[in-house]
């Protein structure tokens, strides 16, 4: 696989935490990073203009939701998923398999690869890995994540066991199916809630020498102390010089803590999803801005942030908006989410230039959570 020409720009002296750089084909991603996702090829009620004026260099797309529309096909002859969407940073499309997989009622998993009926019309479907780098490398993808199975919560040694070996044979077909050199792989690692299986999906993923690795079958439901148990082991076991991604997680307090244990890379649905549903981050903790002390509050979201929701608008009209079911409330609220998120992994970056990263931490925390 090719040199993404991985570097390690800053680490803090007393926690994991580090700044770091790779090269895609269509940006330089510096971490810590969080990628705002857009699982239809959108992020939900913004355009890519905006998401460029946050300041965000790459996103995340689904191969599953757009495998089954608009279809690959549609995505290719557009001119790939950059074109398609008017997006020109980088991509990292999931691999589908976390869509697939949660589709209890309506998938088989076989050695060979996954069954599944379409949620849209119950059409039959068939993912084997080759068909997952396949689709990814049609649409252009700067990142590819390979087909693996993520397993339920809980789940039986043996059974975890066996999926880890389905998800390592996966790994090693997905490597040989990779034929486009602009895209990079990342290896998942699977193991479940079991740290010598974590142990060996980190031995056998690092053996295929993938670039890049991603933590995966974490934040499934277990308890949090759990998540926190398994990505510090997990993270221990791995080398320094490659970007590491942990899916799915994306609330502040959460993305703070796997900084500090050595994750480079996030990316989840809750940012822009709590703001389609009223919740504002400010630092002093998420707000519901439809409750009735936010009637007559002149005031912006946060006073101290540089938003274009923060700098144009009051708590009290996004009240409104939201109250009225207008469609701007989304978007405005949308904005500041995404650009709360932005700011803090630049200040988190700041604080581990300057070596102060667990003050950041834990000053941080303190306020947010109310105890200061």
């Amino acid at each position: 696989m090719r040199d993404i020409g991985f570097r390690i720009i800053k680490k803090s002296s007393n926690t994991r935490a580090r700044i770091t750089e790779f090269k895609t084909a269509h940006s330089i991603i510096r971490t810590p990073v969080f990628m705002p996702v857009g699982t239809q090829a959108t992020v939900k009620t913004l355009t890519p203009h905006e998401l460029e004026e946050i300041g965000f260099k790459i996103i995340l797309a689904n191969t599953y939701h757009l495998y089954l529309q608009p279809g690959v096909d549609v995505i290719k002859k557009a001119g790939g998923l950059h074109r398609f969407m008017n997006w020109k940073y980088a991509i990292l499309t999931d691999s589908g398999g976390f869509q697939v997989l949660s589709l209890k009622d309506i998938r088989k998993i076989k050695s060979d690869g996954v069954e599944f009926r379409s949620f849209i019309d119950g059409s039959k479907h068939y993912f084997t890995p080759e068909k997952v780098v396949d689709i990814q490398e049609k649409m252009g993808s700067d990142i590819i994540i390979p087909l693996d199975i993520c397993g339920t919560y809980p789940s039986e040694h043996s059974v975890t066991s066996k999926e880890l070996d389905i998800t390592l044979n996966w790994a090693e077909r997905s490597i040989k199916a990779k034929k486009r050199d602009e895209s990079i792989m990342f290896g998942v690692i699977q193991g479940g809630f079991y740290k010598d299986l974590r142990k060996r999906a980190v031995d056998g993923i690092l053996s295929l020498g993938f670039p890049g690795v991603t933590i995966g079958g974490l934040s499934i439901g277990e308890e949090k102390a759990l998540t926190k148990e398994m990505v510090d082991y997990t993270v221990s076991l791995l080398p320094e010089n490659k970007p590491r991604y942990l899916m799915g997680v994306g609330d502040p307090i959460s993305i703070l803590e796997y900084v500090r244990l050595g994750v480079d890379m996030f990316d989840c649905v809750l940012p822009t999803r709590i703001a389609r549903n009223r919740t504002l981050f400010t630092k002093d903790g998420p707000i519901k801005i439809t409750k009735a002390i936010y009637r007559e509050d002149f005031t912006p979201i946060e006073e101290d942030c540089n938003c274009y929701t923060c700098r144009h608008f009051t708590k009290a009209y996004l009240n409104h908006l939201f109250k009225a079911k207008e469609i701007l409330a989304a978007r405005l609220a949308t904005i500041h989410n995404l650009f709360f998120m932005h700011q803090l992994i630049m200040d988190i970056r700041k604080s581990i230039e300057e070596d102060r990263f667990i003050d950041f931490y834990n000053s941080f925390k303190e306020r947010y959570s109310g105890k200061k």
